[in-house]
């Protein structure tokens, strides 16, 4: 099903931090016509240590709130964890809404390995997930080295701004080491905050272990449900925070980086 792309409704990114920019920046670069709302959930940061059903009441109860606010007329689900835990739900109960789900590059990793060992670089919930397996298996056999990495997303979400070059550098290094060690030739970035060091992954892993990651596949199934035609009116772009504090200096820092408006949720 094709959505309009007159419509002036906003393509809504939701991730629980940062981590989905990366996805909601490559989109306006290709489609500057778009009008874009990215939600940050800061208020239940981070997803991944969460129960399935835990997170998906939170989400399910969060997209019901921007649906009544916003009304869009496209959702990404810019996490991983979210996408694995509670895409098929929002479906279910949101069947009007388009969702596009972001699901770790599992297949052309799978499809490269020739030491038959890809390694997936995640939060608990993705690591644990049998999808991700059986996803692997259609495509090949191969072992699949998951490592959850919880303290590099607060890393990213946290540190971005003011951790040093060689800082990031050498914070990325002790992943792709494990990964080596364990004999893997690939290694999967299964959460969207890692795509923020997606630069340092590889230049680090360069040489030595391949990175796969899906943010122009992303893009591009975002341009395959809308029609060729932009907007009617452009609007300002919306970063939107959930949680009752001020803004911390990061999200102003994103805000003004990005270009564009700050709010917080509940005073809207």
């Amino acid at each position: 099903m094709k959505v309009p792309g007159n419509n002036n409704s906003p393509v809504l990114f939701i991730d629980s931090g940062i981590g989905g920019i990366p996805y909601c920046r490559h989109f306006m670069e290709k489609n500057p016509g778009q009008n874009i709302v990215y939600l940050a959930d800061r208020e239940h940061f981070p997803y991944g240590g969460r129960e399935r059903k835990e997170l998906a009441v939170i989400i399910i109860k969060l997209v019901q709130q921007l649906i009544s606010i916003y009304n869009p007329k496209i959702i990404v689900l810019a996490c991983n964890t979210a996408s694995l835990a509670t895409l098929s739900e929002l479906r279910e109960k949101f069947p009007l809404m388009p969702f596009v789900g972001t699901v770790p590059a599992v297949k052309p990793a799978v499809l490269a390995t020739k030491t038959g060992k890809i390694g997936i670089l995640g939060t608990e919930l993705t690591i644990n997930e049998p999808y991700l397996k059986e996803l692997a298996a259609q495509y090949g056999s191969c072992e699949i080295i998951g490592i959850a990495a919880p303290e590099l997303v607060e890393f990213v979400e946290k540190r971005f701004f003011s951790a040093s070059a060689e800082e990031k550098e050498t914070t990325v290094r002790s992943y792709i080491d494990r990964f080596i060690e364990a004999g893997a030739d690939a290694i999967v970035l299964g959460c969207t905050h890692f795509l923020l060091l997606l630069e340092e992954f590889h230049k680090e892993a360069a040489g030595c272990i391949a990175i796969f990651e899906s943010i122009n596949g992303i893009s591009q199934r975002l341009e395959s449900l809308l029609e060729d035609s932009m907007p009617a009116q452009r609007v300002p772009h919306r970063l939107v925070i959930t949680g009752e504090a001020e803004p911390e200096a990061m999200w102003l820092s994103w805000a003004e980086r990005l270009g564009f408006g700050l709010s917080l949720m509940d005073r809207l």
